[in-house]
């Protein structure tokens, strides 16, 4: 593998560990919000929109780090 080649697979890498942990934050935000509370004191859960952004942003960071270790 070249060198312009590790280092854009690094760039990439750091991209999808940001974005990870900006949607789990993201996620977390509006898990605070009115819309969610009423959701969760109804059904018991957390709304899917949530669900999906903590799943989303789990998925990414994983893949970065992944991508970040991998020699």
């Amino acid at each position: 593998m070249t060198n312009g080649s590790n280092s854009t697979k690094k760039i990439i890498a750091l991209i999808l560990i940001v974005a990870g942990t900006a949607l789990i934050y993201w996620g977390f935000q509006e898990s605070e919000g009115f819309n969610a509370k009423v959701t969760k004191a109804f059904s018991g859960s957390e709304p899917d929109y949530v669900m999906y952004k903590y799943i989303g942003g789990a998925v990414s960071a994983a893949v970065g780090l992944y991508l970040l270790i991998k020699k």
